[in-house]
């Protein structure tokens, strides 16, 4: 009797990936609105930011009262972040190097078109971390406003695990709900290969390779740095957890292809945490790691800040000796803590840079017209870092068992 076998999903994915570039390369040849595919593409986001913020709370609540202990939350918590600024400061330093020897900006003569460019004002770092406590958590709620949610579940969450008994109904809630959203989510991920097909394919029919040309050594530079991280810092964290780079980027191909499509980690969020619990993080510290990790973790970005700040300093004659390069470093260290998951959060955060060492925001006029294609590699590898961070902190804890991950994943 023969058995059916059935594409994966991230399989599906891969060729929904695929076919969207052939059919954005068509929608440029033949003059078709990318309109007709955009409304499956955002029905595909809308999906994901349905489930984020309700998953977000209920798994962080949950991991939260599952730590139970004050002392090891804190000290997970704090190898959490030390996990974070580092291999942050690590990606800025990577894409100032590369900047500063590839020289991207060097000689290029491009029309400062920025009319059409909006440029807002990030906010103070005083204000980011003032503003992380919510005065009215359901407003926090209803914003997504996830600093603030983070903060509101983690600390309803302790609280839950100090109430003793008392506290067992409500935790026991909180359990079954983390385990409905994740099932919700798979229900989800069912339409992922359409939804990708419809991003790739507006992504390509708007921001073909021909408008890439001028720019494309910059692209190359900041596709280059990303490889560099992973090589340099992501694998050699893998394999020191006891896993194999392979299997490991296999379980989680369906969160990076989300990212990579959607340019949104936030989209990727849930099935990214699925997939760290699949590889045998326990439940207790993906459930922290990763949504936190998703607010301030953004290697893509400090790599895209690093190598973009070179770029328009040398585009606009601006000198960047050591120092204003040191304060590119630490700007985007305290920068990441204020991105947001969301597609061109990067391109935001970036002017707080320029702002930093004297860049004209102009700048941002240029760089926003290959920021798309940026942003993929970015998200991708903003991505890639919480699940390496969760898988990080877990075996710290010694909480990583990859044959629970085993199991989890033949239920699937």
């Amino acid at each position: 009797m023969s058995t059916k076998k059935h594409m994966s999903l991230p399989a599906q994915m891969g060729a929904g990936m695929l076919l969207g570039i052939l059919a954005g390369a068509a929608i440029q040849f033949y003059a078709i609105p990318t309109s007709y595919f955009q409304p499956f593409g955002q029905l595909f986001i809308n999906l994901v930011r349905m489930v984020v913020v309700p998953l977000v709370i209920v798994s962080l609540i949950s991991g939260a009262a599952s730590v139970g202990d004050v002392g090891r939350l804190g000290r997970m918590a704090g190898k959490t972040l030390i996990y974070y600024f580092l291999t942050t400061a690590v990606a800025i330093i990577i894409g100032l190097l590369l900047g500063n020897l590839f020289q991207p900006g060097a000689g290029l003569n491009l029309a400062q078109d920025v009319a059409s460019v909006k440029v807002s004002t990030p906010p103070s770092m005083v204000k980011v971390l003032m503003d992380i406590v919510p005065v009215n958590p359901v407003e926090s709620l209803s914003k997504g406003n996830m600093l603030q949610i983070i903060f509101f579940a983690v600390m309803l969450g302790f609280s839950l695990s100090l109430c003793g008994e008392k506290g067992q109904p409500a935790i026991a809630f909180f359990d079954s709900m983390t385990e409905a959203m994740l099932h919700l989510t798979r229900l989800v991920m069912y339409y992922a290969p359409i939804g990708v097909f419809a991003l790739m394919a507006v992504a390509v029919g708007r921001h073909g390779l021909g408008v890439l040309l001028p720019l494309i050594k910059l692209v190359g530079i900041m596709y280059l740095g990303c490889i560099i991280h992973v090589l340099l810092v992501y694998i050699p964290i893998v394999r020191w957890a006891g896993l194999r780079p392979a299997h490991f980027f296999r379980v989680l191909s369906a969160p990076l292809l989300i990212a990579f499509s959607s340019c949104s980690s936030a989209a990727a969020l849930s099935s990214n945490m699925e997939g760290v619990q699949r590889l045998g993080a326990s439940r207790s510290v993906s459930s922290f790691s990763i949504p936190l990790g998703n607010t301030i973790n953004m290697d893509g970005t400090a790599i895209y800040m690093g190598v973009v700040a070179i770029f328009a300093a040398e585009l606009y004659g601006v000198p960047m000796p050591f120092d204003k390069q040191l304060s590119v470093l630490l700007m985007g260290i305290l920068a990441s803590v204020g991105s947001m998951g969301v597609p061109g959060a990067g391109l935001l955060m970036v002017t707080m840079v320029f702002t930093q060492v004297g860049i004209p925001l102009e700048a941002v006029g240029i760089v926003a017209g290959i920021d798309r294609v940026l942003d993929m590699a970015r998200t991708t590898i903003n991505v890639l870092g919480d699940a390496t961070g969760a898988i990080c902190v877990s075996k710290l804890e010694n909480d990583l068992d990859p044959e629970r991950g085993a199991r989890m994943e033949s239920t699937l």
